[in-house]
């Protein structure tokens, strides 16, 4: 049975390794795409500080429609482009907000949040959804948690064998 360690380290650098094998070590031999956003939601949220949400929108007839979360009740529907979330799908590359309540069009579904981290999982098929962080404190978010959270999107990916050839991956 897998247990989830606390990560003890202020280098954002080594706390994403660590992050990263406990993912791996907790995906490791299950396809499901429901359940392993589950886990990695779950993960997340327990050894990410300054977090008060953390989970998964997943594509759905061309929109975002929420899936496994940590935190409180959220949104359920984001159409591609709007917010946050539908931005990142749109761009298809990350978006990271240090204020968001200076991001035009921002969708409060938790009126705590202040900050917001999203990264879009692009799959075999094209974007299949986005893995979602937000925090109660500006600026919570850096460009070494950007690339921490790239790195599980990858990892979940990988487990969900949805691994996008690379040319998909870096298509806009």
């Amino acid at each position: 049975m897998f247990e989830a360690r606390d990560i003890k380290t202020d280098d954002k650098a080594e706390f994403y390794r660590e992050l990263a094998q406990q993912l791996e070590a907790l995906l490791h031999g299950e396809p499901d795409p429901i359940a392993n956003a589950a886990n990695t939601s779950a993960l997340l949220y327990q050894t990410m500080p300054d977090l008060n949400w953390a989970g998964f929108y997943l594509m759905r007839d061309g929109e975002l429609v929420l899936g496994p979360f940590q935190g409180r009740p959220a949104c359920v529907r984001i159409a591609v482009g709007a917010g946050v979330c539908g931005t990142a799908v749109a761009r298809r590359s990350p978006v990271l907000v240090e204020d968001v309540n200076a991001f035009p069009g921002h969708i409060a579904c938790d009126a705590a949040s202040r900050s917001e981290l999203v990264v879009p999982l692009i799959g075999r098929d094209g974007v299949i959804g986005v893995i979602d962080l937000d925090s109660p404190s500006v600026a919570r978010f850096d460009a070494s948690d950007q690339a921490g959270i790239e790195r599980v999107a990858a990892i979940y990916l990988a487990a969900c064998d949805q691994v996008a050839p690379p040319a998909l991956a870096k298509a806009s």
